[in-house]
Formats: structure tokens, C-alpha cells, sequence
């Protein structure tokens, strides 16, 4: 169960020591009472990122059974009480590494989203983490409680845009600022067609047939969904035993840097 860390641990703390000169509290050592913080920002995001590349589908039992047993050499661990604390507390630095891994646009891009439940359907009522965060709402697979994740990839899969929404958001209605920034074609299913974009669309390419490369291309659109497959069943993207906000995103931005 030994994993070698050093490839995610090198490119992780390559990137913090380059935001060093804007972020000054990056190089602080000073930890809140209560905690005892011996690892590093690198060393918390290099254990998150690699919990997605291995083979366990608890992360307290990837901790514990394989970071505690076999890596207390490598990392000068902490419990794993104290480092679910430390994960929120580094959540920011997710958050800026995930667009520096972002492929920029191709020309050729496809636009979907997909649930992420929260919760088992059982227990909304009672569900209180995400309460005013997450919302029900219905997909072709029936109900859920939770967010909505929209991507937008290229035609090799890789990530272009990411965003996260309610559960209950209409996804036209963040479209715009999905493609922004976005040029040449972007393919999606027909629930991204409003009235006034179809308008709109219909005024510039009436007189336009639509080219056998597009619909080649309509064809493909099938891609994205492979890619969130692969997100939600085999990176663990998805789960329903999430008792903090910020642990919650850190680890679903942990599986997309990943």
C-alpha cells in the first residue's frame, strides 16, 4: 500500500513557493491553538491529491491505515482529527491551484453538468451541513439533494472551465458565464437552448446548413459524459457522508485537480 509522493508533492510545492510573494501568510509557521500543525501546505494538498489516486474509498481509512502505517517518515503526521482541521484551513490554496491546471480552449469544446447529492434522499429533512447551499432538484435519474457541477472539456477530455451551482439552478441561466472566455464551438445537449439564445442563434445561422463536421462533432458530445463517469464513480467526486463545507470542497476540488 506504500505510494511514492513525490511526483504530486514536487508540482504542488512548486506552485505554492511561486505564490509566495503575493501570499506572505503562506510562509507562516504560526498554527491556531489547539491544533499542531507540523505539516506543510504542500504536504496537506500532496495527502488530499493523492487520496483520489489510490485505491481506498474512505479517506479516514486512506489516513489512517495508509498515510499513519506506512508514510510517517515522509510526512511528520498529525491525527487525523487535527488534519481534517487542517483541510479546510488550506482549501484556498485548492482553489487557486485548480484553475492553473485548467487546459485553455481549443477552439472545439463541449458544456454538460451533473448532479453531486449530498445527501441519501432519506435524510434531507434532517440534513443540516449544506443547509442554504444545497437544494433538490430532479435529473433523469430521479431526485437528489445537493450541488450541480458544470464543465465545460475539450475534445481530449481534459478540463477547460469548472464551476459548482445549487442543485435546483437552471442551467441556461449560467451559461454565459460558463463560455465566457470561450471561443470557436461549444456542443451541449438541448436543455441549453433557451428562447432568447435560440433566438439569437437562429438570427445569425438561418441561412447556414449545418456542416457534416458539426455533426460529427454532435456525435462526440457523448465525450463529456465519459468524463464525468469517470469523476463521480472513479475518482470518489461524489458521497454522502460529508460533515463540513469546507472539507467537502476541498475534497471535490482535490478530485478534479487529480
Amino acid at each position: 500500500m506504500k505510494k511514492d509522493f513525490t511526483a504530486i508533492y514536487c508540482f504542488v510545492d512548486d506552485f505554492i513557493k511561486s505564490l509566495a510573494n503575493h501570499f506572505s501568510a503562506i510562509n507562516s509557521r504560526k498554527s491556531k491553538p489547539g491544533i499542531s500543525n507540523y505539516l506543510s501546505i504542500s504536504e496537506v494538498l500532496t495527502i488530499l491529491i493523492g487520496y483520489y489516486d489510490s485505491c481506498c474509498d474512505c479517506f479516514k481509512h486512506y489516513y489512517q491505515q495508509v498515510i499513519m502505517r506506512y508514510h510517517t517518515i515522509v510526512f511528520k503526521l498529525v491525527s487525523y482529527a487535527n488534519f481534517t482541521k487542517l483541510i479546510g484551513r488550506n482549501m484556498p490554496y485548492l482553489v487557486l491551484l485548480l484553475p492553473h491546471l485548467l487546459t485553455k480552449c481549443t477552439g472545439l469544446s463541449f458544456v454538460d453538468a451533473t448532479s453531486i447529492a449530498v445527501c441519501k434522499n432519506y435524510r434531507i429533512n434532517s440534513h443540516k451541513v449544506f443547509k442554504g447551499i444545497a437544494a433538490r432538484s430532479k435529473t433523469t435519474k430521479g431526485w437528489f439533494f445537493g450541488l450541480k457541477l458544470h464543465l465545460i472539456i475539450d475534445p481530449e477530455g481534459n478540463l477547460v472551465k469548472v464551476s459548482f451551482s445549487s442543485g435546483n439552478k437552471d442551467d441556461r441561466k449560467g451559461l454565459n458565464s460558463m463560455i465566457s472566455g470561450i471561443y470557436g464551438k461549444v456542443f451541449g445537449d438541448r436543455r441549453y437552448i433557451s428562447t432568447e439564445l435560440f433566438k439569437d442563434l437562429y438570427a445569425k445561422v438561418k441561412k447556414m446548413l449545418i456542416s457534416i463536421a458539426d455533426k460529427v462533432m454532435l456525435l462526440k458530445r457523448a465525450l463529456i459524459e465519459t468524463a464525468i463517469g469517470k469523476l463521480k464513480f472513479l475518482d470518489k467526486l461524489e458521497h454522502s457522508r460529508h460533515r463540513s463545507v469546507t472539507n467537502a470542497f476541498s475534497h471535490m476540488l482535490s478530485c478534479l485537480i487529480n
